[in-house]
């Protein structure tokens, strides 16, 4: 149980700081560069998830215990509501994510199930394969893949391909009076877990010996 406490701790942690600089900055470059420094940081004690969808991947590759899947979610979704509540206190305005006007529901879906694929893709090629590790070069790969999909699929998406990313902040705002919309809770939930399976299928069978 303190093992499975520590590894917890380390994804709410890392979640917050993630949700915090996609707040305060929403500059995908600093995103990139956080999300690099925060994998290599915990990612020796738990994986360095942070993200729903990353964990989804990792069981389906039974890399992770069945009993902590729920562990890793539930932890990941209080750093990004505490980062989201924290937020509020320092800029005076919440942190929402949503799509473009201009976006349609589809378009939006489709990107964050695309670029999801991506990170998830990189995710279990450099930091799960055990043909591919170790290395040194996992969490500048998983940065890097986060930073592209920013700058490609933010401005449609609202690129979030992270359900703690999309979901923490509507908690936190339907407190405030609105945000908790079922169209948007789907999208950032839908999209990079469809998008996390899909790689994971992917790789399975792109590595299998069959």
């Amino acid at each position: 149980m303190g093992g499975s406490m520590k590894k917890a701790l380390v994804e709410m942690i890392g979640t917050f700081f993630l949700v915090l600089v996609i707040a305060l900055t929403g500059n995908p470059l600093a995103i990139g560069v956080a999300l690099m420094a925060l994998v290599y940081a915990g990612g020796h004690i738990s994986g360095g998830h942070y993200n729903p969808a990353v964990t989804l991947a990792v069981l389906m590759q039974k890399k992770i215990r069945q009993k902590e899947v729920g562990v890793y979610i539930f932890s990941q979704l209080i750093g990004a509501i505490l980062a989201s509540l924290a937020v509020i206190y320092l800029k005076g305005t919440p942190l929402v994510v949503s799509p473009a006007l201009t976006t349609t529901y589809s378009q939006a879906l489709l990107t964050e199930v695309l670029f999801t694929f991506a990170l998830v893709t990189v995710v279990l090629n450099v930091a799960v394969s055990e043909k591919n590790t170790p290395n040194d070069f996992y969490g500048l790969a998983i940065g890097f893949t986060v930073m592209a999909g920013a700058f490609a699929g933010g401005a449609i998406s609202g690129g979030a391909y992270n359900p703690a990313v999309g979901v923490g902040p509507m908690i936190v705002n339907s407190f405030r009076g609105g945000g908790l919309t079922p169209t948007l809770f789907s999208l950032y939930t839908i999209g990079p877990f469809l998008g996390a399976i899909l790689a994971s299928l992917v790789y399975k069978y792109v590595t299998s010996k069959k």
